[in-house]
């Protein structure tokens, strides 16, 4: 890699984390549009250990207090709205975590291909689109129920396949329950969490036992680029959701869906 592919894939993986547009679909085609050779191990490393950081500081003090609510349930069976969102997060993840174990090597041999993404980034655009116009989206984060996190963890364990978007179909799903758009993000960002940290854990293993040498400094700058990028997005998200909705990120998966088709069919 040389810098510029560096810090062109540091701001797309912060853009695309928290975007329901797909950051995986973005990282592969990247290198198909711009000829560019595969950005290694290490630098999927540091761009996830930078959009898990960003996600980390901007929630910072709702994950203390639900972590302390989860913590006080634990301990003296003291449960509230808070601790029952923290076993939320944590159940919704193990859908994911058990999927990742199981698939993620047949997916990442057979399933990272532009066509695959191309129907993914389309069909799925649809279903986040139905479920912004559709759904009743009256309840916030800490009125999940059981039956929600059955279903939005389920919908996590979908996104593995590239061009799905984690985000999007998280934030879809919620949708769909009856959460709001600002609480259906948060909840999706709240997930994100500890999904990124299995992947990002995962793929650090990988780079433990591989035996080429990393380029620290383009990892370093990749990390801190990713994480200003996500952090940024995130604000910007959560601030303008309510008033934009879904809808353009529906359309914009749409084009990106069809001009896909058109190019590598």
């Amino acid at each position: 890699m040389d810098w510029l592919q560096a810090s062109l894939l540091a701001v797309v993986q912060g853009l695309t984390e928290f975007l329901p547009i797909s950051s995986s679909a973005h990282l592969i085609l990247a290198p198909y549009v711009f000829g560019w050779p595969d950005q290694g191990l290490a630098f999927d490393v540091a761009v996830h250990v930078g959009s898990l950081a960003a996600v980390l500081v901007y929630f910072r003090g709702q994950l203390a207090g639900l972590a302390a609510a989860w913590y006080r349930h634990v301990s003296a069976g003291d449960a509230s709205s808070h601790s029952r969102l923290a076993w939320a997060v944590l159940l919704a993840t193990v859908p994911v975590a058990l999927a990742g174990a199981l698939l993620q090597g047949w997916i990442e041999t057979r399933l990272r291909t532009p066509l695959v993404i191309a129907t993914t980034t389309l069909v799925f655009a649809l279903l986040l689109g139905w479920a912004d116009r559709r759904a009743a989206r009256d309840r916030t984060e800490y009125a999940v129920t059981w039956k929600d996190v059955v279903v939005v963890g389920c919908a996590q364990a979908l996104a593995l396949v590239p061009g799905t978007s984690r985000a999007g179909v998280t934030i879809t799903a919620a949708l769909w329950m009856g959460l709001t758009r600002q609480a259906a993000a948060r909840f999706s960002f709240l997930l994100s969490i500890p999904a990124i940290a299995l992947a990002g854990g995962r793929k650090t293993y990988d780079l433990i036992v591989a035996p080429d040498p990393a380029p620290w400094m383009l990892v370093l700058a990749g990390a801190v680029l990713s994480g200003f990028t996500a952090l940024a997005c995130i604000h910007w998200f959560l601030k303008f959701i309510e008033r934009i909705g879904m809808q353009p990120f529906v359309v914009y998966r749409v084009v990106l869906g069809i001009a896909l088709f058109w190019i590598y069919w």
